[in-house]
């Protein structure tokens, strides 16, 4: 019978076992994943962003299957009250007014500036009533609505005191497990076993809290390792040749509400008749800005009145062995604390100290050498000297990692698209542009 396992639970392997449940015997799936605290890294504190056309050319049609599963996810299991679902109005914010340049999608990320920049569509006009009542405006910076109606959207912390996107995660977790998916937690991978024709047909794997070791049966083995995917590979391919082109970009941020923004998202005493979190017309802003010193922080408001802001990262940060050994750095924090000071309303002064931290957050994403996602099998020649696997869609060893910023809004596409790649059936996404190269 074929089995496979993944390894990696966080969003993007967990929506693969999702979609890979609805076909094929759930107990047949194992999630393996080494971390004593599941979504600890970007599947717990990434911002949350969806947006359906902001995508490089290769990875387009993911984009577009993805955003559209999360609003069918949401409307056939009430992922408003879930986990936050919502849509957005999202503006660019610029101290020095411009206009925007569009670029391969991930140029921004490459060169620190804004995620703006990956719009290449003319920016929309705005009314000054559109545009989100906590953002403090200064004379000569710039407010452009760069959303069309119905294109971005956020899945965000809903009344809840620690993460972002994670209802989201539990959700599928919790789906998967309903069905019959089983999870090995804490556990590592550390060795792949052949059969007797010489093909993958198993897995061993760690049991980190009891030293037990077990064999996982595994014709088809994922690695959904976020950053750490390169080196699970590694570690279980010692004799191949290649790498997995993918590196990490750490970032802090930090979940706050002020004092004057009010829990529908608005300003107090700003004369707007507030609206329920619950309310179906109740929307969220996102901001994504370019400050006077050259950093480009990125704002995201939500249902229940509190705002994330995030932009502090860095490329040479090293990986730590495992998500939740990440430690946060107090200066950055605190930098990100000034700048929402400077941005968001608090009282008449802009007081830091009137700032209510929800949550701070320290997290490594992963993005590849090309920036865009790999979605691949990996082929066997590649695997190294002894190792193959069934051909066709009875096996394969594949790779669905280095979605960068955009790992929240291409999840349930990766997944769709990775669970069909597996059991060979016809793709519901272009996904010919994002393999090894």
């Amino acid at each position: 019978m074929n089995s496979t396992v993944i390894l990696g639970a966080g969003l993007i392997g967990v929506s693969t076992a999702y979609y890979l449940s609805e076909h094929q015997i759930p107990s047949t799936i194992h999630l393996v994943d080494p971390s004593p605290e599941l979504f600890s890294s970007a599947s717990g504190f990434a911002g949350g962003f969806l947006a359906k056309d902001w995508f490089a050319p290769s990875s387009a049609s993911l984009g577009a299957l993805s955003f559209d599963e999360h609003r069918k996810l949401a409307e056939q299991n009430d992922g408003r009250a879930k986990w936050g679902y919502t849509r957005s109005s999202t503006f660019s914010h610029s101290h020095v007014p411009g206009t925007l340049e569009g670029g391969r999608g991930d140029d921004w990320l490459r060169t620190g500036q804004s995620r703006a920049q990956a719009v290449t569509a003319v920016a929309v006009e705005s009314g000054d009533g559109n545009r989100p009542p906590w953002l403090r405006r200064v004379d000569g910076d710039d407010v452009q609505l760069i959303s069309e109606e119905g294109t971005t959207g956020l899945v965000s912390v809903f009344l809840h005191p620690k993460r972002d996107p994670l209802r989201l995660c539990q959700f599928l977790l919790q789906a998967c497990l309903d069905r019959g998916v089983r999870l090995h937690h804490p556990a590592k991978a550390i060795s792949i076993r052949t059969d007797a024709r010489r093909e993958l047909g198993s897995i061993r794997i760690a049991e980190t809290t009891s030293s037990t070791e077990t064999d996982l049966p595994c014709t088809h083995l994922l690695i959904a390792a976020g950053a750490w995917s390169p080196r699970v590979f590694a570690e279980l391919f010692r004799h191949s040749s290649i790498r997995l082109p993918i590196s990490s970009l750490a970032g802090h941020s930090l979940v706050f509400r002020p004092p004057l923004v009010s829990r529908d998202g608005g300003r107090q005493g700003d004369g707007q008749q507030p609206k329920e979190s619950g309310d179906a017309e109740a929307v969220s802003y996102a901001v994504y800005s370019t400050t006077r010193d050259g950093w480009s922080p990125e704002l995201y408001s939500r249902l229940d009145g509190s705002i994330y802001i995030a932009g502090i990262n860095s490329a040479t940060e090293p990986l730590p062995p495992l998500p939740s050994d990440a430690v946060i750095d107090a200066e950055k924090i605190k930098r990100l604390k000034e700048t929402a000071a400077q941005m968001v309303f608090f009282d008449q002064e802009g007081n830091e100290s009137d700032l209510e931290v929800v949550r701070e957050g320290h997290c490594f994403r992963p993005i590849s050498d090309t920036g865009v996602p790999v979605i691949a099998r990996i082929a066997d020649a590649d695997l190294g000297i002894g190792v193959r696997t069934r051909p066709g869609a009875e096996g394969g060893v594949y790779v669905a990692a280095g979605h960068g910023p955009w790992g929240i809004t291409l999840s349930l596409g990766t997944g769709k698209v990775m669970a069909e790649m597996v059991q060979g059936r016809p793709r519901s996404a272009d996904v010919s542009g994002l393999g090894l190269s």
